[in-house]
């Protein structure tokens, strides 16, 4: 199955200046298969996504197909072929 992953500016340096990343999994795909391929190929970008223990930042938001995977499955969320998954960094300031 292939996903796109969106990245927002922030996190482009991490997946080498890419905002567009596809990324082939096996069926069922899940946010956490998505996400352990970008690991794979992306090592710095697996530590804004993701804990220690591989568990999603608190304050990294993940759509897929426009909903929030918190509210579905988290990183056992199942992924249809060619989903779309947004990448939101929380941003604070003043």
């Amino acid at each position: 199955m292939r996903i796109t992953v969106l990245l927002p500016g922030p996190l482009r340096e991490k997946a080498g200046g890419e905002s567009r990343v596809e990324v082939e999994v096996a069926e069922p795909a899940t946010l956490g298969a998505v996400l352990d391929v970008l690991a794979d190929r992306y090592p710095a970008l697996e530590r804004r996504l993701r804990d220690e223990q591989a568990g999603l930042r608190r304050y990294v938001n993940f759509y897929v197909d426009g909903e929030e995977c918190r509210r579905l499955d988290g990183a056992a969320t199942v992924l249809r072929d060619a989903a779309e998954v947004h990448v939101i960094p929380s941003v604070a300031g003043g």
